[in-house]
């Protein structure tokens, strides 16, 4: 009898430890109302953006007046000597490295990096164009007068202000 009953009084521990065990890892209920913050229970309407940078997200729920061509005559810097290599298969100049950057509280920019191929000094104008999902913020033109031959250098062009979103900029050689 009492082996049948240490037998039973196992089983019976086993049972409440697994039990314990899996309501260890269960969800704990609450009988309250859920409070966590979705899509559907915030104040905002539920078709735009919450934030200025979902905003980035959504080209259409910005609204931008846009000016049709901003002249810019900054000062270029120069980076190095190039070898003369303008011909049939080169362009006399060419542009790298349009890469697009936000100063906080001012301005979208970029650095373009002109190199003049040629073996005579060069005037020219360099169109960028600041888009958003496509959409065009600013246009800008970029004179740059007198780079010299075989001569690389770079500019600073500025963009539309830092609370337009840009999310591309793309440059191209106007003139010469």
């Amino acid at each position: 009898m009492r082996s049948v009953t240490r037998v039973v009084l196992a089983i019976l521990i086993a049972a409440s430890a697994a039990t314990s065990a899996t309501s260890a890892f269960a969800q704990p209920t609450v009988a309250g109302p859920d409070n966590r913050l979705t899509r559907d229970n915030r104040l905002e309407p539920p078709n735009e953006p919450s934030s200025p940078a979902d905003k980035a997200f959504d080209p259409n729920a910005q609204v931008a007046t846009s000016i049709p061509v901003v002249v810019q005559r900054p000062a270029a810097r120069f980076v190095g000597r190039l070898a003369v290599t303008a011909g049939p298969s080169v362009p006399v100049l060419t542009i790298e490295g349009p890469t697009l950057q936000a100063i906080p509280g001012d301005r979208w920019m970029t650095v373009l990096y002109i190199n003049n191929n040629s073996a005579a000094p060069i005037d020219s104008q360099i169109g960028c164009t600041f888009t958003n999902g496509g959409r065009t913020m600013q246009e800008a033109r970029v004179v740059v007068p007198g780079i010299a031959a075989a001569t690389r250098i770079s500019v600073p062009v500025d963009g539309p202000r830092v609370d337009v979103f840009v999310d591309r900029v793309l440059c191209r050689v106007l003139t010469p």
